[in-house]
């Protein structure tokens, strides 16, 4: 029969030192550094757009940009928070003001567009620049973020999915608004926003899955 030490000499042999996460702010900020980096190069080779000036001097217009901006850093830094275990499942709100604020503004918009024009400004056109760019980048970008929150399936994988979907979504219609122009306030709502509930429900599905995994793994155990 083993004695306790040579018990504990077994159990220990393979051990290996565990690294300490870093604060979740400050994995939030360098993933965001990612992100504005490579949303930055994209914006640098499309040009920016030639009304840009004028855009940014127009307060609704810059508050739909910030809240779009916003909503994707608050929905980063509650990912972070909501993969660790001992934090608040209330974190998944924090993004929630930002964004009723960026579809505000341009539900306000659509509002003044259609006094101003009348109801053909309710009617969107098709914007495949859109479509590609927050689908091509916002996946991308919403996929290395869970890749780096990969621990958290045992966690809260749903809620970590969704909000990982509306970071890179909403960072990267920010993104888009620099180079990319639109007829109207509706045809940014319906695509912006569109395309970024497109892909937060791409990634509730995957959290799912996620999810069941993680279930799967525990009941093998």
């Amino acid at each position: 029969m083993s004695t306790t030490e040579e018990l504990i000499t077994r159990l220990s042999a393979d051990l290996r030192p565990v690294h300490r996460l870093a604060p979740p702010l400050r994995r939030a900020a360098a993933w965001l550094a990612f992100a504005f980096l490579l949303i930055a190069g994209a914006v640098a080779w499309h040009g920016p757009r030639p009304d840009l000036a004028a855009r940014m001097v127009d307060v609704q217009e810059m508050l739909q940009w910030i809240a779009s901006g916003a909503t994707g850093v608050l929905a980063t830094i509650a990912a972070f928070q909501l993969a660790l275990p001992d934090r608040s499942p209330r974190w998944v709100l924090l993004p929630l003001p930002a964004a009723v604020l960026w579809v505000g503004t341009l539900g306000f918009g659509c509002l003044a567009d259609l006094l101003r024009i009348g109801p053909q400004a309710l009617v969107p056109g098709m914007s495949w620049g859109c479509v590609g760019f927050i689908l091509g980048v916002g996946i991308p970008l919403s996929g290395s973020l869970i890749w780096v929150l990969r621990y958290a399936a045992g966690i809260r994988p749903l809620p970590v999915a969704a909000m990982g979907g509306l970071a890179g979504a909403a960072l990267s219609a920010a993104g888009l608004w620099l180079f990319h122009e639109l007829d109207g306030a509706a045809e940014a709502l319906v695509w912006h926003v569109g395309m970024t509930l497109i892909v937060v429900g791409l990634f509730l599905a995957f959290g799912r899955s996620w999810e069941d995994r993680a279930a799967a793994r525990f009941t093998a155990a």
